[in-house]
């Protein structure tokens, strides 16, 4: 048995010694913890059926793959690959709808390919911005974003170019 099996269980048991020395009611506590925590999957349920009707309604209708086309020319000239511009339309909305984007494009070029190495790289350095914004912001009760989804899309934007800088540094086109 390695170390790394044992440090969760070992880190939950101190918890609980530590508690139970200061005299914590350990159980009230998780209970009161898991009622809050409950609250809050309530008061932000609407806002995630509201994201997960509407990544349904922008694949489903063809929307995203048409954005796709028209930048197609665009992205390509600048060595952003083709096959990516759909992962790279649906990460900062859905983390699930990327994961079957991501899963598509690997099937269908390869994991050691140049596009599914980018597509390796972009999962990998970007966040589904409008899912954290909406949950975090959810949960915390604030209404004004100010700058936040501007400065999260500007990184997800940098996430996709670095990507693609990155493979190339790194392999090269013809990987």
């Amino acid at each position: 048995m390695k170390f790394t099996d044992i440090i969760i269980p070992i880190i939950f048991a101190a918890v609980i010694v530590y508690a139970l020395s200061r005299k914590v009611n350990v159980w009230g506590e998780f209970i009161e913890g898991a009622r809050d925590n409950f609250r809050v999957c309530v008061e932000i349920m609407p806002t995630l059926i509201a994201i997960t009707v509407a990544i349904g309604m922008l694949r489903s209708s063809g929307a995203i793959a048409l954005v796709g086309e028209l930048l197609s020319p665009l992205i390509s000239f600048l060595g952003f690959p083709e096959e990516c511009i759909p992962l790279a339309f649906i990460r900062p909305i859905s983390g699930s709808g990327a994961l079957s984007v991501y899963e598509s494009i690997l099937s269908e070029n390869g994991p050691d390919s140049f596009v599914g190495r980018v597509a390796s790289v972009m999962m990998g350095s970007t966040e589904t911005t409008f899912y954290t914004i909406a949950v975090y912001y959810g949960a915390t009760k604030i209404q004004k974003t100010r700058h936040t989804l501007f400065c999260s899309l500007a990184g997800d934007f940098t996430g996709f170019v670095i990507s693609v800088l990155a493979v190339n540094l790194l392999f090269g086109q013809s990987a």
